[in-house]
């Protein structure tokens, strides 16, 4: 499992995504391992944007005062970006996405504001009723999330339930779908039945 001390699992995590990460114009400093670990973070992110700190630990199979060390390091070199999230600090590449967008991700890696989301593209006409049965939860926790995600500038309750830029919600979730969950990526395999073109 260990070869001088480092666990073989962790290296193949982080060299798989410190090969996304030197895909990145982010400027690689040395060859030692502390470069490979921020390379790691750099290419995860351009997979997993808006994932919090815990998420990004734990997937990488880092330490956390590790992880805080190139967070930090990161953050000062300009190559990533945080922006606060209730209890959460979520992570982006910098420069990349909008605040619209990055509220809407931070809103997308939640699985039930995520699935309420999901059921609303699928189905702009949904009903309160109809997104809790395809979030898989009571009416109350639907209006407790549609509450939250009106607050985010992300859903409209003006007349029933609409996301609001709907086009730009689409898109990150084709793109990031694999980083979302199974609803996510069947959405994204559906995408063309939701786009229309209007010369």
């Amino acid at each position: 499992m260990t070869d001088g001390g480092v666990d073989e699992g962790k290296r193949a995590t982080l060299k798989r995504f410190a090969a996304l990460g030197a895909a990145t114009p982010l400027v690689r400093l040395s060859d030692d391992d502390a470069s490979e670990v921020r390379e790691a973070i750099v290419g995860y992110l351009a997979a997993t944007p808006g994932a919090h700190f815990s998420k990004l630990r734990d997937d990488l199979k880092l330490g956390t005062g590790e992880t805080q060390h190139h967070l930090r390091r990161l953050e000062r070199n300009g190559a990533i970006e945080h922006r606060k999230d209730g209890e959460y600090k979520r992570y982006f590449p910098a420069g990349r996405f909008s605040a619209f967008e990055q509220r809407a991700l931070g809103y997308l890696r939640r699985e039930t504001p995520r699935r309420m989301l999901v059921a609303l593209l699928r189905d702009p006409e949904a009903t309160g009723s109809e997104i809790a049965a395809a979030a898989d939860v009571s009416r109350s926790t639907v209006s407790k999330y549609a509450a939250k995600l009106e607050s985010a500038g992300l859903l409209s309750r003006t007349s029933g339930y609409s996301v609001e830029r709907p086009e730009a919600l689409l898109v990150l979730v084709v793109r990031y779908a694999d980083s979302f969950g199974p609803e996510a990526v069947e959405l994204a395999d559906a995408a063309d039945e939701f786009v229309r073109y209007a010369p």
